[in-house]
């Protein structure tokens, strides 16, 4: 793929309190994992802060993009899906939530790939009126998807036979995935369509047919990319041929 066949992806990121030398100050960034996995794929990575936005300028947004991924972070506000917040639940970001929200729905009005990485699986779900499950342990009675303290656990997700999961990943019935969550998908939004679920029960894996591509996922596949790229392959290479179908449509 030459450099400028090469699709932009835009990646959702984060706005924290950060340090850095002498500065200790709110500051949007991404774990370097993310955006490399993008790269090594053969798209171009652009991060996407959290910010003020209308439909407007997320459609201006979406429209300078080839394909979209929604990264992991914090809790989404309980607020919107109808629901108090659990004790363990964080403090809401909602700047986050609804930069998010827009560009969602600006994405898949323009039938853009997108590709959800936990939280990013639940705003998805959320955004088309799903809810969450805001503390697992609770439902399943363990901590197996989420030990803290920057621990990532090892669960099998199986795939549904037929499904956009199971093509990208060579149509593996199962696969072995990275964990690092208390919340999950809990009711699910109409439209989406379970591709993927732990042994217990939990939504693992959810996907949009009504667009050419819309792949969520509860795990954090950046961190196995090295290794098991074939997601991030799968949105970059969506990507290249919504590129290459606007620029035909353009000529």
């Amino acid at each position: 793929m030459g450099t400028s066949s090469r699709p932009i992806i835009g990646l959702t990121s984060y706005l924290e309190q950060a340090q850095t030398g002498v500065w200790d100050l709110p500051a949007s960034f991404l774990p370097k994992i993310y955006f490399e996995a993008v790269t090594d794929a053969g798209g171009i990575a652009v991060l996407l802060p959290p910010q003020p936005v209308d439909a407007e300028i997320a459609s201006s947004l979406i429209h300078g993009l080839d394909g979209l991924i929604l990264t992991g972070g914090k809790d989404v506000d309980p607020a919107r899906y109808g629901q108090e917040p659990h004790p363990t639940t964080d403090v809401p970001r909602k700047d986050r939530d609804a930069f998010e929200d827009a560009l969602l729905r600006a994405a898949i009005d323009e039938n853009l790939p997108f590709l959800g990485i936990c939280r990013g699986a639940q705003m998805l779900n959320v955004a088309l009126g799903g809810t969450i499950i805001q503390h697992l342990p609770d439902v399943i009675g363990s901590s197996r998807y989420g030990a803290g303290g920057g621990t990532f656990l090892v669960n099998d997700v199986a795939v549904e036979p037929g499904s956009e999961l199971s093509s990208l990943l060579g149509g593996d019935s199962s696969v072995a995935v990275k964990s690092y969550h208390h919340q999950a998908i809990g009711d699910l939004a109409e439209g989406l369509v379970v591709s993927g679920r732990g042994d217990d029960g939990v939504i693992q894996a959810v996907e949009l047919p009504s667009v050419d591509f819309g792949v969520a996922v509860q795990w954090h596949p950046e961190e196995d990319a090295k290794e098991d790229a074939r997601l991030f392959r799968g949105v970059v290479e969506a990507a290249a041929r919504y590129r290459a179908q606007r620029s035909g449509a353009s000529e």
